[in-house]
């Protein structure tokens, strides 16, 4: 921890992160301000890509995030952002209903955003999730 800030670099329980060690990343960050970043996570899991489907992969995608996000002590109730990444404008319907699925109660501010394309050509759909906690009293 450095500052006060926590980073989180495992993978999580759902997925390991072949990219983190290659690339230097962390999996989330937790601020003092209590806001917590999660970095893009993907259907990959295990080094596999495990659903083609753009639900599929966004359901996966999404529940990596979640899973990495308990690693802070938070969960679904505490998501107040979304971004979800595309690769075709014909997947927003079945990306929007697997975020409809898991954030209908929520309701976190969201956006979708069409990219030319990620890593590993058979994805889809890459999603970040950004999470908050009031921050302990000093």
């Amino acid at each position: 921890m450095t500052g006060g800030v926590r980073r989180v670099t495992s993978g999580g329980p759902r997925a390991t992160d072949p990219w983190a060690e290659a690339f230097g990343r962390a999996r989330a960050v937790e601020l003092p301000n209590g806001l917590v970043l999660v970095s893009g996570c993907t259907s990959v899991v295990d080094g596999q890509v495990v659903a083609a489907d753009p639900y599929e992969q966004a359901i996966t995608a999404f529940r990596t995030a979640l899973s990495v996000l308990e690693e802070t002590g938070l969960g679904r109730d505490d998501v107040v952002r979304t971004r979800m990444y595309l690769t075709h404008a014909r997947d927003v319907d079945e990306v929007g209903r697997a975020h409809k699925e898991l954030f209908d109660a929520v309701r976190p501010v969201a956006s979708m955003i069409i990219v030319s394309g990620f890593v590993d050509p058979r994805l889809v759909v890459e999603v970040e999730v950004e999470a908050y906690r009031e921050a302990p009293a000093p």
